[in-house]
């Protein structure tokens, strides 16, 4: 038994000692390494943020539309008032346009007395109405016209927005070149897309005589 197992051990030291050598391995029998399947040495880019140019900031106020066409003095009064709602209108748009403006009953505001009466202005295509109370005398007479909407141009409200918003490249909002909005509703949706790329949400909210406020909601 001694003997088997010491030739049990010289068999297995003879199978280990077979794969050796004592000459160093040449430069032919040592494989290149080889690099790992679906790497690559090249950096891999990473992707940035563009800059974008920022808009310039206005630096004057919106300019006052000058409106012509003022009657005479002595014009007949529903000729006056029309003109006087019209230049309003324009003038809270921020353009002048062509503006219309109807009131069933007008010619006859000239009569003493109080006169309640319906108006609708047009102006550049869209329309709103609004009421117009007429006080009459013998020799003069006072009028107002009030409305819970009013046309803007798009320009203005996105000129109020760029002189609000810090470092914006653009801005867009949710209007058509001339809207009519109400001044007692939650504005118009702007966005702001800045100089970073980011975008911000803001609100123009627009008064009855053409201002334009804003805020971000």
């Amino acid at each position: 038994m001694v003997k088997a197992t010491a030739l049990g051990l010289t068999l297995l030291g003879t199978i280990f000692l077979s794969g050796c050598s004592d000459d160093p391995p040449s430069a032919a029998d040592t494989p290149a390494p080889s690099a790992p399947s679906g790497t690559t040495s090249a950096p891999i880019p990473t992707a940035s943020t563009p800059t974008l140019t920022p808009l310039p900031r206005p630096t004057k106020p919106w300019p006052t539309p000058k409106v012509t066409g003022t009657p005479e003095s002595d014009a007949p009064l529903a000729q006056r008032i029309r003109f006087a709602i019209s230049k309003e209108a324009q003038i809270a748009a921020g353009k002048t346009a062509k503006t219309t403006v109807t009131c069933p009953g007008i010619d006859d505001a000239e009569k003493p007395g109080m006169h309640d009466l319906t108006c609708t202005v047009t102006y550049a295509g869209k329309s709103y109405s609004g009421k117009l109370t007429v006080d009459a005398k013998q020799y003069s007479a006072t009028y107002k016209f009030t409305s819970e909407s009013v046309a803007i141009v798009k320009a203005k409200v996105v000129d109020a927005v760029q002189r609000t918003a810090t470092g914006a490249a653009k801005v867009t909002c949710t209007m058509d070149d001339v809207t009519v909005v109400k001044h007692t509703s939650g504005g118009i949706a702007c966005d702001v897309t800045t100089v970073d790329n980011a975008v911000q949400p803001y609100k123009a909210q627009v008064s009855g005589d053409g201002r334009v406020l804003v805020a971000k909601p």
